[in-house]
């Protein structure tokens, strides 16, 4: 599958403007690139074109390199003080100049100390191109996108981390507006008032946008393009979705199974031996676009479905019901056909390895989870005594620590914060280690009420869209606050009429919403940017965070050494009577 969206801009643009730019016929060249680059690089290029265009080795500026003084070298590299240095070293001594030439490609706006820095280098007489991309975040998928930043979440929720929070701000705005440049809008920036950061960081993006605009006037220009808008959020607007074990395939399985780096592992049994064969999951891969957002409960049947259909087209028989063993035959039988029928079990195999998570422990949690998500049971009664319905979890030993942090957390946001005393019944009850309660009471560094006062009155609760007529599945029914937000977006900014039968690439002249959201953005609400683009028409969501979570990671952020007040300051930290 062609790369879409976000990858596939980003890929054209490195492509056209990096390494098509400098190649030369019969002329080979080193790329060198930095950590951000490299995963850049990665999530939206092939080796194989990279290769194509004359590049013959692609290395990590960080680490040891061996001279290559005949070949020049593309440096692709954020403007950083580590990459810029380590750029000057490398030409530091005319004798054993590690290449021929630099072409400098910075992903965004080099600041001036570090630019004079370079200038006056020796490294400077070397340099033939020297350029900004403005490209510098990561396309995840075809409309997600992560500032590849994690350490955000502590420099902007820690008490003891304040000291950090400038630059990191300074550093997000400066990524979003290469966001906005590379999609060629010039948005409306909007954000949520009740978090005094988000207004910051709103104006520091403003403030960038006017200057790229100034440099390119026809960004955001073009049919409809006015009504493009970009929502900073924090993440305490929803602390529900990133704790909820949700039952839809990319979701589930990224929060049930050890998946990382995107790579799935699994055992294959083959003729009397099992060996570990892994998966990246990823957007070259039809069935999974395909899959990924489907509830668990329809997966297995698409991808039987899907199997039939191929199957039958190359003229084999399956079965009603298809197992892992009837693939294994039928690779055995049709080995050419491996590339499609492994695609086939891979997804078999995941959709069976949620599904034993899922039974005997998650099914009994769900169920309770979206009682306290939404405040009503199935038949849309509220719920009256929820304590009645938490307490077996916390009591129960098969259940993990996490888990039951995650149902006290959920009992919490309902009741908007508990006293003290409650919550200390709750933790003894859940026997929850001390150095995991902290997980409960750091929430409210977000901004989330946890332990408030029985004498004082409770905030109310927003006010949710009512979805009575949308189909879902008992254990389905939260929806994740994002696309209430973003449908509100779409709503208020569309007047006049649109037309709906266009085809894919004459989308994006559409005006797009754009969401981002301080503290990582769960899987549950990156889906949400597909359902509201597919139902609106010519509009397109994009949506990102400082990086993707998990509810694990989530909790583990939360659990963060730098939330304990001796961990004040660090030997990288600015001295705080500096601010």
């Amino acid at each position: 599958m062609a790369p879409i969206g976000l990858k596939a801009v980003v890929g054209e643009k490195i492509m056209n403007d990096v390494i098509k730019k400098i190649k030369k016929k019969g002329e080979w060249k080193a790329l060198i690139v930095d950590q951000l680059s490299m995963r850049m690089l990665s999530s939206c290029c092939k080796m194989t074109d990279i290769m194509t265009e004359g590049i013959t080795i692609v290395e990590d500026i960080n680490k040891r390199r061996e001279p290559l003084p005949t070949l020049e070298a593309i440096y692709l590299i954020t403007p950083t003080e580590k990459s810029v240095h380590t750029l000057i070293a490398d030409f530091k001594d005319p004798h054993s100049a590690k290449y021929k030439a630099a072409h400098v490609f910075f992903t965004d706006s080099c600041p001036d100390p570090l630019f004079n820095e370079l200038v006056k280098s020796r490294a400077s007489k070397t340099i033939k191109t020297l350029t900004e991309i403005n490209i510098a975040f990561l396309p995840y998928e075809s409309q997600v996108y992560s500032l590849d930043n994690p350490d955000a979440f502590q420099s902007f929720y820690s008490p003891h981390k304040t000291q950090l929070k400038n630059p990191v701000m300074e550093r997000l705005a400066e990524q979003l507006a290469t966001l906005c440049a590379t999609l060629k809008e010039y948005p409306a920036v909007r954000y949520r008032g009740e978090y005094k950061d988000n207004a910051t960081l709103a104006q520091l993006v403003q403030d960038k946008l006017d200057a790229y605009k100034a440099d390119d006037p026809t960004m955001g220009e073009g049919p409809d393009k006015a009504r493009s808008q970009l929502i900073i959020l924090d993440r305490a607007f929803d602390p529900v979705s990133p704790v909820l074990h949700e039952l839809t395939f990319q979701a589930m399985g990224y929060d049930l199974l050890p998946i990382e780096n995107d790579v799935y592992k699994y055992e294959t049994s083959g003729m009397g031996d099992s060996r570990e064969k892994e998966v990246l999951l990823h957007e070259d891969d039809d069935l999974w676009v395909g899959l990924r957002h489907k509830h668990i409960a329809e997966v297995s049947q698409e991808v039987t479905r899907q199997l039939k259909e191929f199957s039958a087209s190359k003229r084999m028989n399956t079965g009603e019901k298809t197992t892992m063993r009837d693939l294994s035959q039928m690779l055995k039988k049709m080995p050419q056909y491996q590339k499609e029928l492994s695609k086939y079990s891979t997804h078999l195999q995941l959709a069976e390895d949620c599904m034993k998570h899922y039974q005997g422990t998650v099914d009994k949690l769900c169920r309770v989870e979206q009682d306290l998500a939404m405040g009503t049971d199935a038949e849309g009664e509220k719920i009256k005594d929820p304590m009645r319905a938490i307490v077996p979890i916390l009591l129960d030993a098969n259940v993990t620590t996490y888990d039951k942090i995650r149902i006290i957390l959920l009992y919490i946001f309902l009741k908007n914060g508990i006293t003290e005393e409650n919550l200390n019944k709750l933790i003894q009850h859940a026997q929850i280690p001390p150095e995991d309660s902290e997980i409960i009471t750091n929430m409210a560094h977000l901004g989330v009420p946890i332990i408030t006062d029985s004498t004082l009155r409770r905030g109310k609760k927003l006010d949710r869209k009512e979805r009575v007529s949308e189909q879902t599945y008992q254990l389905s029914r939260w929806t994740p606050l994002v696309k209430d937000i973003m449908e509100v977006c779409v709503c208020v900014a569309r007047y006049g009429h649109w037309h709906k039968n266009k085809t894919p690439g004459e989308y994006r002249t559409g005006p797009r919403v754009m969401v981002f959201i301080i503290g990582g953005a769960s899987f549950s609400e990156m889906r949400c940017a597909y359902e509201v683009t597919q139902a609106n028409g010519k509009w397109e969501a994009v949506i990102g965070s400082t990086h993707t979570l998990t509810p694990t990671k989530f909790l583990s952020d939360l659990r963060h050494p730098d939330f304990r007040e001796s961990t004040r300051v660090s030997f990288e930290d600015p001295d705080p009577s500096d601010e």
